[in-house]
């Protein structure tokens, strides 16, 4: 079953929504901020994006900037990473969807419909 972590105020993740419905993929929708994803999926996802962890990283997000990631993310270890994003929700890129061994995050129709259909 795909899981999909998302925010109710995200546009994005909206679309992601409404992409699902319309081409009748079912999918488990969680809350990200609340339950962000857990340490394993977060290394699956790792893994579908070849290790570049830095894509899992919601970089336009207020919380990034008060972290002072910009600068921070070049010294921290893989890791630390993970610990971050499993411990702040609003640090993680929405939507978030995997299972099934398909893992993206953001939402570009092209990459999911290819992914997914």
């Amino acid at each position: 079953m795909l899981r999909m972590y998302v925010y109710d105020g995200c546009s994005t993740c909206r679309k992601a929504v409404r992409f699902l419905d319309e081409h009748e993929i079912p999918c488990q929708l969680v809350p990200i901020r609340t339950t962000p994803p857990t340490r394993k999926e977060l290394r699956e996802m790792v893994d579908h994006y070849g290790g570049n962890i830095g894509r899992l990283f919601n970089t336009s997000g207020a919380d990034y900037r008060s972290l002072g990631l910009k600068t921070r993310m070049r010294l921290l270890t893989e890791p630390q990473k993970i610990n971050l994003l499993v411990q702040n929700g609003n640090l993680v890129r929405r939507p978030f969807l995997i299972g099934n061994e398909i893992g993206l995050v953001g939402f570009r129709e092209e990459e999911w419909k290819g992914a997914l259909l």
